[in-house]
């Protein structure tokens, strides 16, 4: 969300709200690195296994009804002020930005942790936030006949 919303933004010149004064940190994931990992993870899928006799102690990966939940993000938390740099190198313009304090409920650090991904399927999103920026960017332009 925070791409779409604050590239809207700058492009339209309308500030966007930054909240804790830009003092957190999200791990920000490249779209093809989320979709290159779910694929990853259908081509892995759990394999069945036999009930235990009890009918108890099964395990979420080789029971009846194997399953797996994998996090799949980029696992490098960033600062945001240094994610919004990013974005405005990337968009060629810089940012009005609204700064707020801390929103009640927020956090100030959220990051992906990939171990059973890389683990299991052997896979990391390994975008550059810059990279993958710069790809948003184009894409965003072209969506929108800019």
């Amino acid at each position: 969300m925070a791409p779409w919303l604050f590239t809207s933004a700058i492009l339209e010149g309308r500030p966007i709200d930054v909240f804790n004064h830009g003092r957190m940190r999200r791990d920000f994931t490249y779209v093809d690195d989320i979709a290159e990992g779910t694929v990853r993870a259908l081509d892995h899928a759990p394999q069945r296994s036999q009930r235990p006799a009890d009918g108890c102690n099964l395990q979420p990966g080789s029971s009846d009804a194997p399953y797996r939940v994998y996090n799949i993000g980029n696992h490098q938390p960033v600062e945001l002020l240094d994610f919004i740099g990013a974005l405005e190198r990337a968009l060629g313009r810089e940012a009005v930005k609204n700064f707020k304090p801390m929103q009640p409920g927020d956090v100030k650090a959220t990051y992906a942790d990939t171990e059973a991904l890389h683990r299991d399927v052997g896979f990391e999103p390994r975008t550059p936030l810059a990279e993958g920026l710069a790809r948003w960017a184009g894409w965003y332009r072209g969506h929108k006949g800019l």
